[in-house]
């Protein structure tokens, strides 16, 4: 028999047809801090999902707000609702990838939980993967019939945009919206690209269309961006050189990772800062060369300290005591990194008298020095 707990709008007959039937497919909503909008897309989707046995798996990111706890109460009493709770690693891509491998169902979906995408928009999805004809059907806002609607600022349209030119242009991704949030695959497809993902991101479905390298049938499918209703955004303007780093990426065919170039764009930035605290260090305060040396060292890595807890190692955020403790032993590691760069460098040149070359050695083997220790001892996994 079954609980007299069950939920509306499902009725008893139905609850024992979900719990023994395999879903068709599977809705995977990444999470963080939105316990106010879980319960609203679990109603949303009973509704626009009507006649399809289908589940919801939450993957949450260890939501202060309690998402996991809100998840787990609606998941006591319909059995169509998963949580995945993650403790001590974050970001959307590893989020839909976590969730998507969860699945058994035939075919995956991935939307945000923002009641930005529409989800009235599934069952279309969904006929279209059924006919065979396509692998993946994705949610397009630039196709004849979408629109961003009031969804996006002018600047994030703007940045959309450019990213959509940009991965058209170096990636050959024939879409209208690869920047698309929202979309639907098979299952089987998902699992054989898997390992040529990047689990570091925000642009699961770029990566999953550009490591497919042509193969994926693809169906566009219009739709309006419709407007957050609770919580704020979770995308920041660092995000722009997170995919910015996906895509020399997949250019390169994935031989360099994503985090490791993520590192070393920090790193460029990080020579920027260092010229301009020496400037302003030599002509304001007239300090001896080799003492504004030192303090601009200190003050670019600073810097990269600060833009790698944000960006580069944003799934391994360190706060409080242990962003102290992360800053120290950062300054200790590429103080290392600059003797490796120059003995390296020292080494070459005395060899071979090639100053360029001697120098870019040097330079990229302080680089890997650095990234290698920092990624084993700062923001080392938990």
């Amino acid at each position: 028999m079954v609980s007299n707990t069950s939920i509306e709008p499902l009725e008893n007959d139905q609850l024992i047809f979900q719990k023994t039937a395999p879903a068709e497919l599977t809705v995977v909503l990444p999470t963080y801090n939105e316990s106010e909008n879980v319960p609203l897309v679990v109603e949303l989707l009973d509704k626009a999902l009507a006649g399809v046995v289908w589940e919801v798996i939450v993957v949450d990111d260890n939501s202060p707000d309690g998402t996991s706890q809100v998840t787990a109460d609606i998941a006591q009493n319909d059995p169509r609702v998963r949580i995945i709770q993650r403790i001590g690693r974050r970001g959307l891509s590893g989020a839909c990838i976590e969730g998507m491998l969860a699945s058994s169902a035939r075919y995956v979906a991935v939307m945000d939980a923002d009641l930005q995408h529409d989800e009235s928009l599934l069952p279309k999805m969904l006929d279209a993967l059924r006919s065979q004809h396509y692998d993946i059907c994705v949610a397009s806002r630039h196709v004849e019939g979408g629109d961003v609607g009031t969804g996006l600022s002018s600047v994030r349209a703007w940045g959309s945009n450019l990213a959509n030119n940009l991965a058209r242009k170096f990636l050959k991704v024939e879409l209208s919206d690869p920047m698309s949030g929202f979309f639907m695959l098979r299952r089987d497809k998902f699992v054989e690209l898997a390992p040529n993902l990047s689990s570091q991101g925000f642009k699961i479905m770029l990566d999953i269309v550009a490591s497919g390298k042509g193969a994926l049938r693809i169906k566009e499918l219009p739709f309006v961006f419709r407007e957050r209703q609770h919580g704020e955004s979770k995308l920041d303007t660092l995000v722009t050189m997170d995919y910015l780093g996906l895509l020399v990426s997949k250019v390169f065919n994935d031989v360099i990772s994503v985090r490791f170039l993520m590192y070393s764009m920090v790193g460029g930035t990080g020579v920027v800062v260092h010229l301009i605290a020496l400037k302003f260090l030599l002509i304001l305060f007239a300090l001896p060369f080799g003492v504004a040396q030192l303090f601009a060292t200190f003050v670019a890595m600073t810097s990269n300290f600060f833009l790698n807890n944000r960006l580069t190692y944003r799934d391994r955020r360190l706060k409080g005591a242990a962003w102290i403790r992360g800053l120290f032993t950062f300054y200790v590691i590429c103080s290392f990194g600059i003797l490796a760069n120059v003995g390296v460098a020292e080494l070459i040149y005395t060899n071979k008298p090639v100053w360029w070359f001697a120098g870019a050695a040097g330079a990229i083997m302080g680089a890997v020095w650095n990234y290698v220790v920092s990624n084993a001892l700062t923001w080392r996994k938990g």
